[in-house]
């Protein structure tokens, strides 16, 4: 359903420069597991919404998340040349063009939260607050603080506290975000969304550990892209600080924070996100 989706989510009339088009839907359509749009659609199911409904709102993370991937990659950034086993967006169109991609598919992503309302009929009160909500998590508050702080930390992160707060805004954030935007087009409780925050804060941060563990360890092949990159750029990560052993339990114990925080709310079939959270912490790409 995403991936169809998302083959429409710059419509084709719009007069759009063809390298930017093509850039754009490049990184949209690389692949990957569409993890923040499913849990959008997910959190919407367990709560009864409408799946169509909710699908603007998950194309509007997926480009979110692309945007800021493309930006990831840039040689100013992490300087990465594959991208899910493919040649990243500069290296095919220029960084001129990959960062105005970029930019323009963060740009996208609002206007599409907007047909929540505007297509399904979602009270506009309910849009708005994803729409804020989105501006938070994205920002400087979220994921580009967290980008920022991981750029930082490169001179020196010397306290696990540290590496936890670059991984909960860079990685949890948009997580926490997908989960509670699933629950405001299903019109979750207060006590719902806070439970949704919890679950995803936890799983955001067992998926960026387990992150760093198939770095170390995982296949190259299923990866699409090099191991040790984390250890080449000096990076320090959990497996770093407290070893692949004590990383692995982490991700275990914060999968089971997790289901607990989702298990005590006032959730009927919670099924599909304690899935995904199993799934998450026995993946390996």
């Amino acid at each position: 359903m995403v991936e169809a989706a998302l083959i429409q989510a710059l419509p084709a009339a719009w007069d759009v420069p063809g390298s930017l088009r093509e850039s754009m839907h490049y990184s949209l359509m690389a692949g990957g597991k569409r993890l923040r749009p499913i849990l959008v659609l997910a959190a919407a199911e367990v709560l009864g919404g409408s799946l169509e409904a909710a699908m603007p709102v998950a194309l509007a993370i997926e480009m979110v998340h692309t945007y800021s991937l493309v930006h990831d990659d840039l040689p100013a950034m992490d300087n990465d040349d594959y991208r899910r086993g493919k040649l990243t967006n500069h290296k095919v169109y220029g960084e001129a063009m990959a960062i105005l991609a970029g930019d323009a598919l963060l740009t996208q992503a609002f206007f599409s939260i907007t047909q929540a309302h505007k297509g399904h009929g979602i009270p506009a009160e309910r849009v708005l607050a994803i729409t804020e909500e989105l501006a938070i998590y994205a920002g400087a508050r979220g994921m580009v603080g967290g980008q920022a702080a991981d750029m930082l930390g490169e001179q020196g992160i010397t306290k696990l506290e540290e590496l936890a707060f670059i991984h909960t805004h860079k990685t949890s954030d948009l997580i926490v975000f997908s989960l509670r935007a699933g629950g405001h087009i299903a019109g979750a409780t207060v006590a719902q969304l806070r439970a949704l925050s919890e679950f995803g804060n936890a799983i955001g941060l067992a998926f960026q550990i387990q992150d760093d563990i198939l770095d170390i360890i995982g296949d190259e092949k299923k990866l699409g892209k090099p191991v040790k990159s984390d250890e080449k750029q000096q990076k320090v990560t959990y497996p770093f600080f407290i070893g692949i052993e004590a990383s692995e339990q982490k991700v275990k114990d914060l999968t089971i924070q997790a289901k607990e925080a989702l298990l005590r709310a006032q959730i009927a079939h919670p099924e599909r996100l304690l899935q995904l959270a199993d799934y998450l912490m026995q993946r390996d790409h």
